[in-house]
């Protein structure tokens, strides 16, 4: 979030205000949106209860989500599912927390890079995210969705963008508590800890550790090359958010 205690009154109304990331607010009411009508929040009422509920998530699952192993069968619908998968969520606690980390960096990244251009950045780099682990995972049945590869590039870009920008972080084993780093330490510790769990995860039901490493490595990557040779200074603000996606 942001420290509003090191902002002035002109940077509240100006170009840190709400209406700065209309595109990051848009997409986090939208994956809201998205969870709340389908069978997986439980207060849609036309899905039943019990073992239709059940098999309502399980359908939608297998309608919306990306399959490894139909992915690359040439289908059109096949060839959508990673676009619709980017706003589907498995839980509540799935869809918050990365809702908590879109809201934490994606505001300063879509300032920076324009709002067209976050969306395009933004939806390119999930699609890509979850495509690489379907074809590292081509034979698995395990449905994939989330937006954690999309968020992951947003991480990615903003270690480019802000390397200096402080970040407040919870680390579990220094007893959760909040210690300010400069934002490429917290971003680069958090990708090795994702490339370590890629390298023992499976292909079957958790967390695609995977798919996070490749959209941070493609958000980083855009952002290098988007903004080569251009230096972008770090906001006065503070950026605190917890270290592990």
């Amino acid at each position: 979030m942001i420290d509003w205690r090191k902002v002035d009154r002109r940077e509240r109304a100006g170009e840190l205000g709400a209406g700065s990331a209309p595109v990051t607010y848009g997409l986090m009411a939208l994956c809201c949106a998205v969870f709340l009508i389908s069978p997986l929040s439980g207060f849609n009422p036309a899905y039943g209860g019990g073992e239709a509920l059940l098999a309502a998530q399980a359908g939608y699952f297998e309608r919306w989500g990306v399959i490894p192993s139909e992915l690359l069968d040439g289908s059109a619908h096949a060839a959508l599912t990673p676009l619709t998968a980017l706003f589907v969520h498995g839980s509540w606690l799935h869809l918050l927390g990365n809702l908590l980390f879109l809201y934490v960096f994606g505001a300063m990244a879509e300032e920076r890079m324009g709002r067209t251009a976050f969306a395009f950045f933004y939806v390119v780099c999930g699609y890509f995210a979850l495509v690489a682990y379907a074809v590292v995972h081509a034979g698995s049945d395990q449905t994939l969705v989330g937006a954690s590869g999309a968020i992951s590039a947003v991480l990615g870009a903003f270690l480019r963008l802000f390397p200096r920008a402080r970040v407040t972080s919870l680390f579990p084993f220094l007893f959760f508590l909040p210690l300010r780093f400069p934002a490429w330490i917290v971003l680069v510790f958090w990708f090795v800890l994702q490339w370590l769990a890629a390298q023992s995860a499976g292909s079957g039901p958790g967390v695609a550790y995977l798919a996070h490493v490749a959209g941070f490595a493609a958000g980083f990557l855009y952002a290098w090359v988007r903004f080569r040779g251009t230096t972008v200074k770090s906001p006065a603000t503070a950026t605190e958010g917890e270290s592990q996606p």
